[in-house]
């Protein structure tokens, strides 16, 4: 965590336990350090302006902008408007998902055959109440730490994360955004190394000679 604390002198650090929840408004210029504490762990990432919440991460924009399916350092996120929200200056993983999306009760029953009262889409509900938004303000989003390869035939599956204990990712604010995370509490396949652990969150102001 070392190179980590070195680009940020926190304002704001928390631990966002296992399987819990968390959002902020972000100023431009702030950034966001998500640290993956144990390894293995997803984050499951949303952002929206923070001046006008229905112009929100939209994921095609944000792979066909970047010319990728992967979010790593130097790509960019992007809204509906393709106004960019966020860039990522920092990733020590460098293999983190567009393609799966969050996971919910209603498709581990599909899927697994099993009744769960949590997963990241009643995290991202109980979250975004908070800022009076409603459950159909949630997207498609990002999962920080997750690994979703794909296969020249399309198949793909949700595999084990690569992600070490410790390993970061740092995001920069390029607009007023309120950014919601999710601590991923999937245990039935490998998004969160079936254990799902804690993460760390620092958000830091921007550096004074507005440098990255």
């Amino acid at each position: 965590m070392k190179a980590a604390e070195g680009h940020n002198h926190g304002i704001r650090r928390e631990t966002v336990p296992a399987k819990g929840r968390w959002s902020a408004r972000l100023e431009p210029g702030q950034t966001l350090t998500l640290v993956d504490t144990k390894g293995q762990q997803a984050v499951d990432f949303l952002c929206y302006s923070a001046e006008l919440p229905l112009d929100r991460i939209n994921i095609p924009n944000t792979v066909k902008l970047n010319k990728s399916l992967y979010i790593t350092k130097g790509s960019r996120i992007y809204s509906d408007h393709a106004r960019v929200m966020m860039t990522v200056l920092e990733d020590t993983c460098g293999y983190h998902d567009t393609l799966a999306g969050c996971c919910s009760c209603e498709i581990d029953k599909v899927r697994y055959g099993v009744v769960k009262t949590e997963s990241c889409r009643t995290n991202f509900i109980a979250e975004l109440a908070k800022w009076a938004m409603a459950p159909s303000e949630i997207v498609s989003n990002i999962n920080f730490f997750m690994r979703v390869p794909f296969a020249a035939d399309g198949g793909v599956v949700i595999a084990d994360g690569v992600s070490k204990a410790g390993d970061y990712v740092v995001l920069r604010a390029e607009m007023p955004v309120l950014v919601v995370l999710s601590n991923c509490p999937q245990q039935h396949n490998p998004a969160a190394g079936f254990e799902p652990t804690p993460v760390e969150v620092i958000v830091a102001d921007a550096p004074a000679d507005g440098g990255a």
